[in-house]
Order: C-alpha cells, then sequence, then structure tokens
C-alpha cells in the first residue's frame, strides 16, 4: 500500500465494537432514566444554517465552527477582486451557508422557536447528538464528541431542577459511581458582588475561594488582595469563605452576609427549597453548596450545578443550570429553561477506570456453531435458527475451516459454548454442547441446548 495509509481526520476517533458496545450501555442507561421523568427525545441536522449558528458562541465559537462548501459551483458571484484580496471572513460568508453544530443547546433553540405552535409546554426534551468543534485537538478534547442533554424550557418552578439533580442522581446510581454533586445560584455570587461593590471581580473572586483547600485562608486573602478586591469587602468576605456545616448553616451565613442584597436572598431561597426537596425526598449520593462553582456565568441565571466522580480523579461529569433566555438570540424572548448536559466520554473513562461495566452489557456471541462441510451446514441451520429464536447470540462459522481455526475464533471473540454436530450427533438427532470455560462436553437434545445455553 506505500504511502497511501488511511487515516481520518485530526481530534476524530473510530470506535470499535468493544467501545460501541460501553457507549451504548451509556447512552441507554441515561435514556432509560429521562424517560422515567417524562423527557422526549428529539434530532436535529449535523447541519444548521450559518445564519443560525454565528453570533451564539462569542468570537472564539464563530471561529472554532466548522463551516461546509456551498454544493455546485461555490465561486459563482464571486468577482476575481474579492478572490484576490483574500478576506478569508468575507469570502466564507459568500462559500459557505452551512455549519456543523457546535452543541445542542442553539439547535434546540431554534427547535424551539421553529416549532412553538405545536409544543406543550413545558416542553421536556433530551438529545445524545456529535457535535464538531475546530478546536485544537489534545488529550481527552476532541473536535467531533457527543453530548448527552436534557432541558425543561417554559417553567420556572424549581420543581424541574429538583428533578434534574434526581436524575443526575439515579444515573450515578445505575452506573454505580459515587458522586459529589455540587450546586451554586448565580444570583447569590450576584448578591455577593453587589455587597462587596466588586461586580466585575466575582470570578476572581470565586477562583480564589476555590483555592481554600490547598492555599489557606491567608493566601486567598492575599489573592483578593492581588486582584485588586478592597480590604473592607475582604472582611465582608471572611463568613462565606470559612464557612463550615451542613447545606443550611451555610445558606443562613450566606443569608446573613448578603441581607442587604435582594437579588442574593432570592439566589438563597432558590437554592434552600431545592436542597430541602431533595433533602425529603432522600439522595443517594451527596449534594454540597458550594460557592465556588461559577460555571459559564454569562449565561445561567439561576441554580448552577456540577457532578464530580468520588472514587477516581476526573473533571466534571456533568453540569448545567437555570437560564432565563433561550430562545431570545432568535427573537422569541422570556423563555426560561434548565437543563444538564451529562459527559459521555468522561463517564467512559470514569466506568472504565473503575470496571464498572456489567457483563451483558458488553455481551458477544453466547453460541457458535461448527463448520464440518455441507452435509452437517444443512443439519445445524435449523438449529440455529431454533436457538436464535430462544434469544440466544447465535453464530454458525461460514467456512469449512480447520477445526483449530475456528475454536480460535470462538476464543477470541469470548464466545461462551460451541456446538458441534458430526455423523454420530446426527444419527441421534442431537448435538454436543463444549462449554468453553470448563471444557465440559455434553450431548445434547435442541431443547436441553437452548436450556444450558440460557442458564448462563
Amino acid at each position: 500500500m506505500g504511502n497511501n495509509k488511511p487515516s481520518i481526520p485530526k481530534g476524530t476517533r473510530d470506535f470499535g465494537p468493544d467501545e460501541m458496545a460501553k457507549r451504548n450501555y451509556i447512552f441507554d442507561t441515561i435514556k432509560e432514566v429521562y424517560a422515567l421523568y417524562g423527557f422526549q427525545q428529539i434530532e436535529t441536522p449535523a447541519m444548521e444554517t450559518l445564519r443560525t449558528l454565528m453570533g451564539k458562541y462569542g468570537e472564539e465559537g464563530d471561529r472554532l465552527l466548522f463551516k461546509v462548501l456551498n454544493s455546485g459551483d461555490y465561486f459563482k458571484g464571486i468577482t476575481d477582486e474579492e478572490l484576490q484580496e483574500r478576506n478569508t471572513l468575507y469570502l466564507q460568508t459568500k462559500l459557505c451557508e452551512k455549519g456543523l453544530r457546535y452543541d445542542l443547546t442553539v439547535p434546540f433553540a431554534r427547535y424551539v422557536v421553529m416549532h412553538r405552535e405545536e409544543l406543550q409546554m413545558p416542553f421536556k426534551r433530551y438529545q445524545i447528538q456529535p457535535v464538531w468543534r475546530a478546536d485544537r485537538p489534545q488529550k481527552g478534547r476532541y473536535r467531533e464528541f457527543y453530548q448527552c442533554d436534557a432541558d425543561i424550557v417554559g417553567s420556572d418552578s424549581l420543581l424541574n431542577e429538583v428533578e434534574l439533580m434526581q436524575i443526575v442522581d439515579t444515573v450515578f446510581q445505575k452506573f454505580g459511581v459515587n458522586v459529589q454533586i455540587k450546586i451554586n445560584n448565580r444570583k447569590i455570587l450576584t448578591g455577593i458582588a453587589e455587597v462587596i461593590g466588586e461586580s466585575e471581580k466575582i470570578i476572581d473572586i470565586t477562583v480564589a475561594i476555590d483555592k481554600l483547600d490547598k492555599i489557606g485562608i491567608d493566601n486567598v486573602n492575599e489573592e483578593l488582595r492581588n486582584a485588586g478586591i478592597a480590604e473592607d469587602a475582604i472582611a465582608r468576605l471572611q463568613p462565606i469563605i470559612a464557612f463550615q456545616g451542613s447545606n443550611n448553616e451555610k445558606l443562613d451565613t450566606i443569608a446573613e452576609v448578603l441581607k442587604t442584597s435582594e437579588t442574593g436572598l432570592k439566589g438563597v431561597e432558590e437554592s434552600r427549597f431545592i436542597l430541602n426537596t431533595l433533602q425529603a425526598v432522600g439522595l443517594h449520593n451527596e449534594i454540597q453548596l458550594d460557592l465556588t462553582l461559577a460555571r459559564g456565568l454569562n449565561y445561567y441565571t439561576g441554580a448552577i450545578f456540577e457532578v464530580k466522580a468520588l472514587d477516581t480523579p476526573m473533571g466534571s461529569i456533568t453540569g448545567g443550570g437555570r437560564y432565563d433566555n433561550l430562545t431570545g438570540i432568535f427573537g422569541m424572548p422570556g423563555l426560561s429553561g434548565v437543563g444538564i448536559s451529562f459527559g459521555a466520554d468522561r463517564i467512559y473513562d470514569v466506568l472504565n477506570t473503575l470496571d464498572l461495566y456489567p457483563k451483558d452489557a458488553v455481551a458477544t456471541t453466547q453460541l457458535l456453531f461448527i463448520n464440518f462441510g455441507d452435509k452437517e451446514t444443512a443439519y445445524c441451520m435449523p438449529l440455529v435458527a431454533k436457538a436464535r429464536a430462544a434469544g440466544i447470540r447465535t453464530e454458525i462459522y461460514p467456512d469449512k475451516a480447520k477445526m483449530k481455526k475456528q475454536m480460535t475464533y470462538a476464543n477470541t471473540k469470548n464466545i461462551a459454548y460451541v456446538a458441534l454436530a458430526g455423523d454420530n450427533e446426527m444419527a441421534e438427532g442431537k448435538v454436543t454442547l463444549k462449554n468453553m470455560a470448563t471444557g465440559e462436553q455434553l450431548l445434547l437434545t435442541a431443547d436441553e441446548l437452548i436450556e444450558t445455553v440460557n442458564k448462563q
């Protein structure tokens, strides 16, 4: 083949049978839980118009969108002068009307606006599809990756936040992964900024507080000073930086610090409702109020959440929050929503590291019929059909190969049982069933064979 060895684009992956079995287990588990809560699945096209996509993710996002060339003669309507000027951005708008979606949220917003007449509100949708970003590929960052989102739009009720936390709790319980759910509220952060009069410094503040465990309170205060935060503001932050105790005790402390901020107190009240309701229904995993959580601040307006695995170091494996204006970008204001996104790739790694895939999730063929020749194959084919009808994953080796080769095939594919039928078996109307793990062989009727394999 020389140098013509095929390759795939940087930042993309092939998924082989084993990986697909594991990925399907992840997606199927999540879908199952979504369905329990009344969420319905939608899909949107891989390509959206650039009008839909551009300007929604900030300047960086516009740059990282994969653009798709118009079909046909895409130079039509472009002058030689325009070509020679080589103004990439301008030419892109002429040559490309479409792009690959960058996330699932903007397509969802577009979907809601286009279909609002037939949608029943509140609308609970989930969507599991790949997205594309022309990012620099690095470990754990891909140019094509799956997002797994659920959103409820058209309802301001905090019961939606409660349900999403129950969904997260249930999903990770099913996976057998211990997690910590962290929750915060955008309004609390706004309140803190208001009270200390440093609204543009809120990120600096959360970043500094986040280091408390690593560097201690004196160094945190030093970092706040270096960020240009006034001494009296730092003094006012002390109870919050160092606070201990239960979620409710923490909320009491925050409420005290934020007593002059209407927005801040609203955030405290929202968090209290979510946490108290969850406490009443009971969660399997721990949920913790964490003021250092500040995801996507320009986007979220209420509760924000993040989920971390406890038994293996890994970034956030699920996140989300409440936003006020999903569809405003398409001229339909005032539609509030709350959503979560499961990080499928990270969950995949966590389940791998902790070896938590159930055996039947990655199950392969259970039974292989050996091929001894035409006459024997003719005898086996009805038995193969009967085994499949009984729900047994069954193969017959297609070629009259050497026995050793067929056995190697069974071993490599981890097939539990091999069935052999030669002259003796055919004369008795039976087959020999070999258990590949123990080496035990039994002479059985078709019904006994099915019963034995199904017992496994």
